[in-house]
C-alpha cells in the first residue's frame, strides 16, 4: 500500500475524531539516498493528503555518521511529532 493513503486514512480518522493537526515536525535519518534536494516535493506532498498548508509540514534530513544499522545503510529510521488541537468546527 501506498504511504501517503496510509497517511490519509489517519488524517480521515484524527478528524473525525474531533482533532486538527497544527503542525508535523519530522527527521528522516539515512545515509544514502541524500535527502535535501527531495525535502520540498515531500514537504508539498504531505501538506497536500493533509490539507495543511506547506509551512505546517517541517522535515529535515540527518545522517547518523556510520553509526549502528541506519549508519550501516541497513534501514532508514524516520522520527515524526504531531501537534493536534481540539477542532472547534467538529461535530463531537
Amino acid at each position: 500500500a501506498d504511504s501517503l493513503d496510509l497517511l490519509e486514512q489517519v488524517d480521515r480518522l484524527v478528524r473525525e475524531r474531533g482533532w486538527a493537526i497544527g503542525n508535523i515536525d519530522s527527521v528522516i535519518v539515512a545515509e544514502r539516498p541524500k535527502l535535501k534536494p527531495h525535502i520540498e516535493t515531500m514537504r508539498d506532498r504531505l501538506a497536500a493528503v493533509l490539507r495543511l498548508h506547506p509551512s505546517q509540514v517541517g522535515i529535515k534530513a540527518t545522517t547518523n555518521e556510520k553509526l549502528d544499522a541506519t549508519g550501516r545503510e541497513e534501514g532508514i529510521a524516520a522520527y515524526a511529532v504531531v501537534l493536534l488541537s481540539a477542532n472547534p468546527h467538529s461535530p463531537e
